[in-house]
Order: structure tokens, then sequence, then C-alpha cells
């Protein structure tokens, strides 16, 4: 098998791994597989995502590259990839490597491979730019170290909110022991753009236990970025019946998600939207302006923290109002509102549209 080959196959496996939301993510259709336009440091840039090995020893029941699932196998030997990278860089302007890979026996035997591939990229080829490295669960410390001197970004994946959701899911992962001490190792070394992981939404666990996990991960591990990803059903596992979650679902964690981030929302108070731990069918934020807006806010008289909470008005904009006196609608507007969605919560000039309830 030609490394055109692998990297169609191995491209292809890494699909899996979420290096953002899907509308950050969208695939350059080359005929290799792999190729995707996604967020790497603040800038949008094409990134190399595959797999080193797709033989998996682990027993995940929802993901495609499980050692029950018969498909095609391969593997690169790190001079193979450390090649292609430089050829696709070189020729396809990828400007990035997302590396991750399946768990073919001792994940440290892996794990050296990986690293020798990211090295062979950086001194032999001089790349200097965004690489992301997955752990891999059990991975010795030692070897995360290493690969944290070699890489821009890690992350290894936690997939579910706690230990039962994911003991539900694999048999293999201790999620304290492979997971959250890895993720601890990891949050005290020198990454330039910091850790992430990704939460599969499944019906296991409710939006509250995950976006309660997030925040966990968050104030504790300071993570960058949690990415959320709806369950699909793969073909040939034993969750292929299963009905795939809802993208809705998976866009109302995110919105939660930005708030909590960049608003400074507690993850407590959306328990006020929740039905059963579940959040509502519309935009969380709207769900919770309607629900803790007593009365219309003075939109010439209000705090910076009183404006972001409004539905259609964010930090930028919320700044940009403190600095002069809105006389209609369309100043609003100019300033980047989102007039339609914060006029119900909002009071220009002494007027004000009735709030949905009141009608």
């Amino acid at each position: 098998m030609n490394v055109f080959e692998k990297a169609k196959i191995l491209g292809i496996a890494g699909k899996y791994d979420s290096c953002g939301p899907n509308m950050c993510e969208v695939k350059v259709n080359n005929g290799l597989g792999g190729i995707y336009h996604a967020k790497a440091e603040h800038k949008t840039c094409r990134i190399f995502k595959t797999l080193m090995d797709n033989n998996c020893s682990f027993d995940c029941k929802y993901c495609g590259n499980a050692n029950s699932c018969a498909k095609k196998k391969a593997s690169y030997e790190p001079k193979e990839l450390a090649t292609l990278f430089d050829y696709l860089n070189k020729k396809l302007d990828v400007h990035g490597l997302f590396l991750s890979s399946a768990v073919s026996g001792s994940p440290d035997d892996v794990t050296e491979k990986m690293i020798e591939s990211i090295r062979l990229i950086r001194e032999k080829y001089n790349f200097n730019r965004y690489v992301h490295f997955k752990v891999l669960p059990g991975t010795s410390y030692d070897l995360i170290k290493r690969a944290s001197e070699l890489s821009t970004r890690m992350s290894i994946n936690i997939e579910a909110p706690n230990k039962e959701v994911l003991s539900e899911l694999s048999s293999c992962k201790d999620y304290k022991t492979d997971i959250l001490k890895r993720q601890a190792w990891i949050s005290r070394l020198n990454l330039r753009s910091g850790q992430t992981t990704q939460m599969i939404v499944n019906n296991l666990s409710t939006d509250k236990d995950i976006l309660r996990m997030s925040n966990w991960e968050y104030t504790k591990l300071r993570l960058k970025r949690v990415y959320y990803s709806s369950f699909r059903p793969v073909k040939g596992t034993p969750l292929e019946e299963e009905k795939p979650v809802s993208l809705t679902r998976q866009n109302h964690l995110y919105n939660v998600d930005f708030l909590m981030r960049r608003y400074n929302y507690n993850v407590k108070e959306f328990n006020q939207i929740m039905d059963n731990g579940m959040l509502p069918d519309e935009d969380p934020k709207i769900s919770l302006a309607k629900k803790t807006f007593d009365s219309a806010l003075d939109i010439n008289e209000a705090s910076y923290d009183e404006l972001i909470r409004v539905p259609g008005i964010g930090p930028k904009t919320a700044k940009r109002i403190l600095k002069i006196k809105i006389k209609k609608y369309e100043d609003l507007h100019k300033l980047g509102g989102h007039v339609k969605r914060a006029k119900p919560f909002i009071k220009v000039n002494g007027w004000r549209q009735k709030m949905l309830g009141e009608y």
C-alpha cells in the first residue's frame, strides 16, 4: 500500500476527532481525505487531520476504529508521515497538522511513533506552524512531556461527563486514571495554545451533566475549549442501530459554552431553563432572558454587564453602546446589534416592544 492510499484511509478514519464546531470544520475535497478548513490560533487555515494507525485494541462502542469494526487497516511509519506532510504543506497549501491515533497495542508504543513523526516534521522539514497532538488514554508522563515540546496544542478526549457514562461506552478506559490524570499533567505543561477536549453528546447524558463537567474542565484544568460531538451511529459498531442526536442539541451546548467562557455566565444559571436536565429547544440566551428579565432594560442607562445579557447584544456591541446615546433601533443595528432579538428586552428612548409572553 502506498503512502497516498494510507493517507486516504487514515484521513477518513481521523474524522471522529473534532477540531472545531461543524460550521468551523469544512472538508476540502482533494481526493486524499483528511484536509479541512478549520480554526487554528484564531485563524482559518488548512489542517491535515489524520490517524497514525487505525488498528485499535479498544472496544469503544461508538467508534468506527474500534477493534470490532471490519475495515481497511493502515498505519504510517514516522518517515512516511513526515514526508507526506511536507508534500501537503508545499503542494496543497496545508498549514497545520492534527495527529491522533487508534491504540494498536501499547499507548506508549504508538505515542513514540507520533512523537518521532512530529520531530521529523519540525526538524528535518523546518515546519514551525500549528501542530495539534492528540494524547492517547494511558500514555506515560514522560512521553506527554516530550510531545508537548513539539506541539502547539494538545488534547485528550474525555468523551463522557462522568465515569458511569464512559463505562457504558468502553471497558478499556479508566475515566479518572487514563483520562483526567493525563489532562492534569497536560495542564501543567507550557503549551502555546493550551489544551482542549471532546465530549460525545448522546442520550446517556443530560445537558446538565455535560455542562457541569465542561465548567469543571474550564475552572480546574484551565482548558481552552471543550468540543461537543453529536452522536452519529457508525455501521459495524454495537451502536449502529441507535438514533443520531440532533445537531440542534449540540449547537445549544456550544451556545451555553460560549456564554460561560465569553460572557461570564454561571453554569448554574441555566438550571432555571432546563427540564429534567435538558436545555429548551431555542437559543439558551433568549430562553434565560425570558426567565430573568423582570422588565425592559433602558439601553442608555444599562451597565456593560446588563447589556451583554440582552439577546442580540454581544461584548463588542455593548462596549460601543456605552459610548453613545441610542435614540432609535437603527442606531443599535449600526453598532452591530441584532435588533429583532433585542427588541422585546430593551427600551429605546422610552419605547419598548412587548415581551412575547405579554401578548
